[in-house]
């Protein structure tokens, strides 16, 4: 069994930085799930932050992110799941003419991002994600497609 006070030691660091990265995703589906775990990693590593963490933020009300397995069975059961919780077809006031102006009718979208959440905070250690085994980073359209932003905030030593 490892010593826990040396796994949790502190590490010298050089200094303390901050990058700012934007990321562009471009979906195909109204609702699609997408693996960007590569594509953070990628950020990560060109910015040179070794340990430290990153902060990935949706900057779209109808844009999620969360950690889960890419799978694709598993994706299909969760977009099954999403439309169980917040039926599309369902009257929601939002895509109603009479108490909105959104001409999307995309409350769905909204409600279900609600329930996934817009930001991560993903650990990193000698310039990789922290991850489980089976842990990605995910991406969920719920109003496509469209080209979406997120906004990361890379922190740490160098």
């Amino acid at each position: 069994m490892p010593n826990l006070a040396e796994s949790i030691a502190p590490r010298t660091a050089a200094s303390f930085e901050v990058r700012s990265e934007e990321l562009t995703v471009h979906t195909r589906m109204r609702v699609q799930l997408l693996d960007i775990t590569d594509e953070i990693h990628e950020r990560v590593h060109k910015s040179g932050i070794q340990d430290g963490i990153v902060i990935v933020n949706s900057l779209h009300t109808t844009l999620a992110l969360f950690i889960n397995e890419h799978q694709e069975a598993l994706f299909t059961d969760m977009l099954v799941f999403l439309e169980q919780q917040v039926e599309r077809h369902t009257y929601w006031k939002h895509n109603d003419p009479h108490f909105s102006d959104c001409d999307r009718a995309n409350a769905d979208a909204h409600l279900r991002a609600m329930l996934l959440g817009h930001s991560l905070a993903l650990p990193l250690r000698e310039g990789k994600l922290l991850l489980g085994t089976f842990q990605r980073t995910i991406l969920a359209e719920l109003d496509g497609p469209q080209a979406r932003k997120l906004q990361l905030q890379i922190l740490g030593s160098a």
